[in-house]
C-alpha cells in the first residue's frame, strides 16, 4: 500500500517482534505507519539516521518505542525491527544473504544474550571468588573437559554455503547444547535457523543443502548492495498492506502459517506434473497450505468461464468447510468460484442420486452400520462372529472388490484380513452379508461404503463411454459428434479437470476409484495431501492397483511450523516402532521430520478416577486464566477424549466451574466461544495454542477390547493398535504451544517416560 508516493513493508522476523509487544504499543505502531505513510517527515516521527550507518534509520513510534528501518531507496522504505528507546543502538546486523538474495537482520546482542542465558543451570558464570593461600602446594587438579561445540564437523565457509547468516558465525561457534541452539535460532533469520537445526538433527551437507537451501536459494546472482532487488525477492517474506498488518496485530501470530508458502512448498505447488502426485508430512508441515495454493495456480491456468472445473476434497464435513472458509481467505469469492469444494462422501452421494433420483435412502456410519450388524447377529441366535469383523469383511472385501456372487467371494484376496477362513465360512459370512444388505435395505438405509462403491461404478462407467467416444472420433479422423449425456442434453464430459485431495491417507478404495475416473488421464490431473501416520480410520489402499500411479511424482514435507520440537519428540514416541505404508505398496518414514519451534515440555496429569480427572481439568484451565502469562482465549483451548459420553459430562464439570465449552461436531464446533470438547476423531485437521488430551487410560486408549484381539486375530489387533497410536499422535500434534495429558487409574501403553516422568497433580 502506497500514500503520497512512500511505500513501507515489514520485514517478517519485525512481524513476529511486534506481536510480542504490550497492546498500547500494537496501537501506536499501527498509528505510527498510517503517518510514516502519509508523510515520512512529520516532525512527530523523528525520523533520523543512526550515527555511522548510511542505510539504517529510526522513527518515534510513541514516547517509549522505536522504529528501525532501512531506505530501500527514496521513498522505499522497510521496517525492520520494533524496539525500546535504549534498545536502539545495540549491535544490529543486516545485510542481503549470498545464497537465498533476501533481506536478513539480526541484533547480534539479543543473539548472545539468549545464548548466554542458556549455560547450564541457565545463568553465566559467577567470577570466581578468591580462595585462601594453601600452607602446602596443592595436588594437581584432573583436567576439566568443556563440551564439544556443536559445529565444529562444518566450516564458516560450508555454513555459509548453505545459507547461515555470516554474522552469526562467531555466536554459532559458542554454541554446545541444544537449548543454546533453541535460543539462537528463535532470534536468527529463518534459514539459518533450519539450516542449524536439520544438521544437528543428522541431516548430512548435501542433504540439507539440497532439501534445504537449493529450494530457496536465488535464481539469478546477488548483488549485496541492491536492497531493493533484494526486496523484491520470496526470501524477503514481507507485510505490505494495513489488512495484513491488522489481522497479525489482532489475531498473534497463531494460524499465521496456515497461509504462508515457504519456498519449498511454493516449489511443489507451481510444478507441472504429467499425472497424479503427492506430497507428504508430517503434521504442521504445511500439506494443506500446499493443496489450497496448489488449488489457486490451477484455477489462475484455466481460461475465463463460470465452471467449476477443480474440485477440492476432503474425508469429512468439518474438514471441507475449513477447506472452503480458509480458500475464501486466499483467493476471495473469484478463486471460490471456479472451485468445487465438497467432502468426498458428499460427491459420492451427489453421483448416485443425480442417477438415480429416485434413491432416497439414509445414509449411515460405521457405527450405525456395526449396531445394525449387532441387531442382526442377535435375531439370528448367532453367537459365532463378531460384528464389527463382518463389517470391515462386507466393506473392505466384498464391497472393496465388488465381489458379486459367492463364487466370487470365494476366489477373492483378502490380503490384511488377518483371520484365515475357510470355504465353509466364506459360505456363511456370504449369507449373513446378503441378509444384513437386505435388512438395511428394508430399513431404507444405506452406508457410505454402498455410497461410495455405486458411485465408482457409475463414473468408471461414465469414463468409459467418454473414452469410446473418443476412440471414435480419433477412428473418423477428428469428426466431432455429439452424445448427449442422459437426462442433461449436454455434451458428455469430464466433471473435472483438475482434483485435488486434503487428508487422502483417509479416503476409501471405492473413492479413489470414484476421482480417478472424474478427471482426464493427463497432466495436473491429480494432486494429493496426506500422511498415513495420521490414518484414524481404516481405508488402507494402494493407490497403483486404483489407477492413480504416483510413482516418481511423490515429495516429502519434513518442518513443522505448528508443533515445538519438545511436543513433537514425545509425539513420535507415540507412534512407537509401528511401520506406515505409502498409500503404494511401499513404507513411510518420519525421518528428517523437525521443527525449529522452542516451547514447554509436554506436562502429564495423573489421578485416581475419571472425576478427579475432570476436576484437575478444570483447574488447569482456572489456572491458566488467572496468569495473564498463560490466558489465551478459551476457543484457541481444546479438550479432546476417547469417547462422547466422556466430553459430554467433561463439559457439564467445566460449566460447574464456570468455564464454556462448545463440542465439536462433525462440521465443526456448535458454537462461537468457549473451550472446544469432542472425542479424538473430531480434532483431525485443527489446530489450538494449548491442547489437553484426557482420559489416556490403559482400556480407554486403546480401547479394552482391541487388548483382547493379541491372541485371536493377531493381524487385526496390529492394526487396532496402528490406528489407536495414530489418533494419540494426531491429538498431540494439535497444539502450538502446550499439550497436557490426563489420565485416571493407570496411563496408557503409549505413553513413553517422556509423558509420564512430568507427571503431577492429583496423586
Amino acid at each position: 500500500m502506497t500514500t503520497s508516493g512512500v511505500t513501507l513493508r515489514l520485514l517478517d522476523r519485525a512481524d513476529k517482534e511486534i506481536l510480542k509487544l504490550p497492546r498500547t504499543v500494537k496501537g501506536a505502531f499501527f498509528d505510527f505507519q498510517h503517518k510514516f505513510r502519509t508523510n515520512p517527515n512529520t516532525t512527530g516521527l523523528k525520523l533520523q539516521r543512526l550515527k555511522g550507518d548510511h542505510r539504517l534509520w529510526s522513527a518515534r513510534v510513541n514516547d517509549e518505542y522505536r522504529a528501525l528501518l532501512l531506505r530501500l531507496a527514496d521513498d522505499d522504505w522497510l521496517i525492520v525491527s520494533v524496539k525500546h528507546r535504549k534498545d536502539v543502538y545495540n549491535r544490529l546486523s543486516y545485510g542481503v544473504n549470498q545464497v537465498t538474495g533476501g533481506i536478513e537482520y539480526v541484533d547480534l546482542e539479543v543473539v548472545e544474550d539468549s545464548v548466554l542465558g542458556r549455560l547450564p543451570g541457565g545463568t553465566a558464570p559467577a567470577p570466581a571468588t578468591p580462595e585462601p593461600l594453601p600452607s602446602a602446594a596443592p595436588e594437581p587438579l584432573p583436567p576439566v573437559s568443556r563440551p564439544e561445540p556443536l559445529f565444529t564437523a562444518w566450516s564458516d565457509r560450508q555454513l555459509s554455503g548453505l545459507g547461515v547468516a555470516e554474522p552469526l558465525l562467531p555466536v554459532i561457534r559458542t554454541l554446545t547444547t541444544e537449548d543454546q541452539l533453541l535460543g539462537l535460532v528463535e532470534y536468527a533469520p529463518q534459514l539459518t535457523g533450519e539450516v542449524l537445526i536439520a544438521l544437528f538433527d543428522g541431516a548430512s551437507y548435501d542433504d540439507v543443502l539440497d532439501q534445504v537451501t537449493r529450494p530457496v536459494a536465488a535464481t539469478e546472482p546477488v548483488d549485496p548492495d541492491d536492497f531493493a532487488a533484494a526486496a523484491r525477492r520470496p526470501a524477503t517474506v514481507v507485510t505490505t498492506t494495513d489488512e495484513d498488518l491488522r489481522g497479525a496485530l489482532e489475531s498473534g501470530d497463531f494460524g499465521r502459517w496456515k497461509s504462508f508458502l515457504h519456498p519449498t512448498q511454493a516449489r511443489l505447488v507451481e510444478r507441472r506434473y504429467n499425472g497424479p502426485a503427492r506430497v507428504g508430512g508430517g503434521p504442521g508441515t504445511g500439506k494443506t497450505v500446499v493443496a489450497l495454493h496448489r488449488v489457486r495456480h490451477l484455477v489462475r491456468q484455466l481460461p475465463p468461464g463460470h465452471d467449476k472445473p477443480v474440485l477440492l476434497t476432503t474425508y469429512n464435513k468439518n474438514l471441507a468447510a475449513d477447506l472452503r472458509s480458509r480458500l475464501l481467505e486466499l483467493g476471495g469469492e473469484e478463486l471460490l468460484g471456479r472451485v468445487d469444494v465438497s467432502h468426498v462422501d458428499q460427491l459420492a452421494l451427489r453421483v448416485v442420486r443425480e442417477a438415480e433420483p429416485g434413491n432416497g435412502k439414509q445414509a449411515i456410519d460405521d457405527g450405525q452400520a456395526v449396531r445394525e450388524w449387532r441387531a442382526l447377529l442377535d435375531e439370528l441366535g448367532e453367537e459365532t462372529w463378531d460384528p464389527e469383523f463382518l463389517h470391515e469383511e462386507w466393506t473392505q472385501v466384498i464391497l472393496g472388490q465388488a465381489v458379486g456372487s459367492r463364487t466370487d467371494y470365494f476366489r477373492a484376496r483378502r490380503a490384511g484380513r488377518g483371520k484365515s477362513i475357510g470355504r465353509g465360512e466364506r459360505a456363511d459370512i456370504w449369507q449373513l452379508a446378503e441378509r444384513f444388505t437386505q435388512r438395511i435395505d428394508r430399513l431404507g438405509r444405506q452406508t457410505w461404503d454402498q455410497v461410495a462403491e455405486r458411485a465408482a461404478r457409475l463414473e468408471m462407467g461414465r469414463e468409459q463411454r467418454i473414452r469410446t467416444i473418443a476412440r471414435q472420433r480419433e477412428e473418423a479422423g477428428g469428426l466431432d459428434n455429439i452424445h448427449p449425456q442422459d437426462g442433461s442434453g449436454g455434451r458428455l464430459r469430464y466433471r473435472y479437470r483438475h482434483i485435488v485431495v486434503d487428508e487422502a491417507q483417509d479416503l476409501r478404495p471405492a473413492h479413489w476409484k470414484m476421482l480417478r475416473a472424474m478427471a482426464p488421464r493427463t497432466s495436473d490431473d491429480l494432486f494429493l495431501v496426506g500422511d498415513t501416520h495420521q490414518r484414524i480410520y481404516k481405508n488402507q489402499v494402494t493407490l497403483g492397483s486404483l489407477g492413480v500411479n504416483i510413482r516418481g511424482r511423490s515429495a516429502k514435507l519434513t518442518l513443522s511450523y505448528r508443533t515445538t520440537r519438545q511436543i513433537l519428540r514425545s509425539a513420535l514416541g507415540v507412534l512407537g516402532e509401528t511401520t506406515y505404508d505409502d498409500l503404494d505398496g511401499g513404507t513411510e518414514t518420519l525421518a528428517g521430520y523437525r521443527s525449529v519451534l522452542n516451547g514447554g515440555l509436554p506436562a502429564g496429569h495423573a489421578f485416581p478416577d475419571w472425576e478427579a480427572e475432570r476436576e484437575g481439568v478444570a483447574a488447569l484451565i482456572t489456572e491458566w486464566d488467572a496468569d495473564p502469562d498463560t490466558a489465551v482465549p478459551h476457543e484457541r483451548i481444546a479438550v479432546c477424549v476417547p469417547t462422547n459420553q466422556m466430553a459430554t459430562e467433561l463439559g457439564y464439570t467445566l460449566k460447574v466451574h464456570g468455564i464454556d465449552s462448545v463440542e465439536i461436531r462433525s462440521d465443526g464446533p456448535n458454537g462461537s466461544t468457549g473451550v472446544h470438547i469432542g472425542t479424538m476423531f473430531r480434532f483431525k485437521g485443527l489446530e489450538y495454542q494449548r491442547m489437553i488430551i484426557a482420559g489416556v487410560t490403559d482400556g480407554l486408549v486403546p480401547r479394552e477390547d482391541v487388548s483382547r484381539l493379541r491372541d485371536r486375530e493377531p493381524s487385526r489387533y496390529r492394526h487396532e493398535m496402528q490406528r489407536a497410536r495414530s489418533l494419540l499422535f494426531v491429538a498431540a500434534t494439535r497444539a502450538r504451544d502446550s499439550v497436557d495429558v490426563f489420565w485416571h487409574g493407570r496411563p496408557s501403553p503409549f505413553l513413553d517416560s517422556s509423558w509420564v516422568k512430568t507427571e503431577h497433580g492429583g496423586r
